[in-house]
């Protein structure tokens, strides 16, 4: 089978290659092989291949955190019966080891969703991380309550743009931190209340008035480095701040009294040791909140290009463009 491949980390279009490799073995019990249809290129995957992400894999290795793909064989363990999932299902893969940029790949049971048929394959393949990450924070960690005031960064991002959509479902407010100011128009037309520039505005200043000097209770963070102070200087007392990113690759310059004043909580979220700490019939209805908020086009995500495994250099370069639009998506179920 063809599988994309890095022996050292590195820069993606340096590292990455499609590679002939043996085909997985036969599921042992309680797992299940996977044909592979598509998988989308996430930050987190180039992070890993890198070498930045927060764990890493043993050498040489296989990208991909998440995908959709049909169950080929099965040990048919009690998780496979409890769920009936079969031979034949078109199923989320969720792959916390990486390994879905291949044309099959061998996992635990656990590890697959089946998703309804009105479901499109590019909405699944994305099932996990963005729409997960954005529930989990919002509705299971800070538990946001309706009415609240809500303040998140990267508000432009794929992730970003599924919070405000949360967030009317939901009925609490959002004030949203983005670079360009050009963005606001399109996010207020998703249904933000507020959208503020990080290079125009004085974040803190601008809250106190949005809030009347409340301030905001809750509030994410992806980006790391100065900007996180502004964020914990809007904070109200007592206000929780997620931190589940550092896109900006630069570390926070913080005076701790800025957290002690109002006794503020910074705190660290990464979605894949969050599922550690849940049981299975947690996850469960995880699934099944993802997948009727996916079929409300709730937690959809735009896709801005598929490309084929003889087409990686252009999938790659394409996903490091700035404002691409969307997703970007590797077919994997076609020879090249």
């Amino acid at each position: 089978m063809k599988a994309v491949v890095f022996e050292r980390f590195g820069e993606p279009r340096e590292v990455l290659a499609v590679r002939d490799v043996p085909m997985p073995a036969d599921p042992a019990s309680g797992e299940v092989r996977v044909r592979m249809i598509l998988s989308p290129l996430n930050p987190s995957d180039l992070m890993t291949v890198r070498g930045q992400y927060g764990r890493l894999p043993s050498l040489p290795a296989t990208p991909g955190f998440e995908g959709v793909g049909v169950i080929e064989a099965s040990g048919a363990g009690w998780i496979s019966r409890f769920r009936g999932i079969a031979v034949g299902a078109r199923v989320a893969v969720l792959n916390s080891g990486g390994g879905n940029w291949a044309q099959y790949v061998v996992l635990p049971e656990r590890h697959v969703v089946p998703v309804p048929d009105d479901i499109p394959n590019e909405q699944v393949a994305a099932f996990f991380v963005n729409p997960a990450t954005a529930l989990v924070m919002t509705q299971y960690v800070l538990q946001v309550p309706s009415g609240s005031w809500f303040l998140q960064t990267g508000a432009g991002s794929a992730l970003g743009r599924m919070i405000i959509r949360l967030a009317k479902y939901y009925g609490f407010r959002t004030i949203n931190i983005v670079r360009r100011k050009a963005l606001a128009p399109e996010l207020k037309q998703l249904g933000a209340d507020e959208v503020l520039s990080s290079a125009d505005d004085k974040i803190p200043q601008r809250v106190a008035e949005i809030t009347d000097g409340a301030m905001v209770p809750y509030a994410v963070d992806c980006i790391g480095g100065p900007g996180v102070v502004d964020v914990i200087d809007s904070l109200a007392p007592l206000g929780r701040l997620l931190v589940y990113g550092t896109l900006s690759g630069e570390p926070v310059p913080l005076d701790t009294r800025r957290l002690m004043v109002g006794q503020r909580i910074m705190e660290g979220f990464w979605l894949s040791e969050w599922v550690k700490q849940k049981g299975i019939f947690t996850m469960l209805g995880l699934f099944r909140q993802i997948k009727s908020l996916l079929s409300a086009d709730i937690l959809t995500s735009p896709v801005a290009g598929v490309f084929g495994l003889d087409q990686l250099s252009q999938a790659l370069e394409r996903v490091e463009q700035p404002a691409r639009g969307g997703k970007i998506l590797l077919k994997l179920d076609t020879p090249t």
